[in-house]
């Protein structure tokens, strides 16, 4: 991870010019509402690249440190895993997937993996897959759809409709739920969300912020989690997106909330302030940090996968 003292003075000060002038603010990438905020988040003369193209619809990203490190991601309609290196770029990871989402580690480095299919399930290091959860109280789940995992090593996901298909939906709603490992159980811990998508936790774990992508509900929400860690209260809107919907959530070292956007990703302080948007040539569905020493921002963007770099990381990089 990078000094984060020498990564703000370097993002603020040109050294050409001795340490006196702000570099320039790449305008064609960020739209800036905080600047001395975003001067400690993202290099001010940043660019977006395009890592790879052509896809159907991507999502669900998550950086994996092994194997020299790499990124994979998910085609939904395509039923694909992908997965992309800086040096054999875009590759095929798994398929069928399971109409795979989100994607996430647990404590132990394994991919966990929220699939439209109904499933959550976990990739074992021997490669073999398990079905880790796919029923609740006797009921299907509907198409799990993202994914963290909490220090405790309990699993919470969302499991609106979207990817029902042609199955009836079993539960009782479109929820929130924690998977309690060492009970094999699972817990609806929101039960009044529209369309329950991203989530994502504090740093110090003491929130739970999930993204609601419904029609009329295009915000993120912040859960307190209560002293025992299996339960929530509150879930006051945090913020209202203005440019789409809310999909994919993160937050990084410092507490603050990035999410996917309309106009590509916006990201807002502890206390629901804006403080940049990232425009990106497509709307994004998902986020994450990664690459060598977990400063590069990728974005799933529909059709395409982009970057870009950061002087910060996730709150709970692994």
């Amino acid at each position: 991870m990078k000094n984060p003292i020498f990564a703000l003075i370097s993002a603020a000060f040109c050294v050409s010019c001795g340490g006196s002038s702000p570099i320039p603010i790449n305008t064609e990438t960020f739209t800036v509402a905080d600047e001395s905020t975003f001067r400690q988040l993202l290099p001010a003369n940043a660019e977006i690249t395009k890592l790879a193209g052509d896809l159907m619809f991507v999502e669900g990203p998550v950086w994996i440190n092994d194997d020299g490190g790499y990124l994979v991601f998910s085609d939904i309609p395509a039923n694909e895993l992908k997965r992309w290196d800086a040096t054999s770029g875009l590759q095929t990871f798994r398929s069928p997937s399971g109409n795979t989402n989100g994607n996430t580690l647990d404590l132990q480095g394994r991919l966990l993996s929220a699939q439209h299919n109904g499933r959550v399930t976990r990739t074992e290091t021997d490669g073999t897959i398990t079905n880790v959860v796919e029923r609740v109280e006797g009921n299907a789940l509907s198409s799990p759809n993202d994914i963290v995992v909490k220090s405790d090593g309990s699993i919470w996901f969302t499991d609106p409709p979207y990817g029902l298909g042609d199955r009836t939906q079993e539960t009782t709603g479109n929820h929130v739920y924690r998977f309690d490992p060492a009970t094999s159980s699972a817990t609806a811990v929101v039960t009044d969300a529209d369309r329950p998508n991203g989530l994502c936790f504090s740093p110090d774990e003491s929130i739970l912020y999930v993204a609601d992508s419904g029609t009329e509900t295009r915000h993120i929400r912040a859960f307190a989690v209560n002293a025992d860690g299996t339960s929530l209260s509150g879930g006051d809107i945090f913020v209202t997106l203005d440019q789409g919907a809310p999909d994919g959530i993160r937050c990084d070292e410092m507490g603050n909330i990035w999410s996917s956007s309309g106009d590509g990703a916006q990201v807002f302080s502890p206390s629901g302030e804006l403080i940049v948007r990232i425009l990106l040539p497509e709307a994004a569905a998902n986020l994450a940090f990664g690459g060598p020493d977990g400063t590069t921002v990728y974005f799933t963007a529909r059709t395409s996968l982009y970057s870009v770099p950061a002087l910060v990381g996730d709150a709970h990089a692994r």
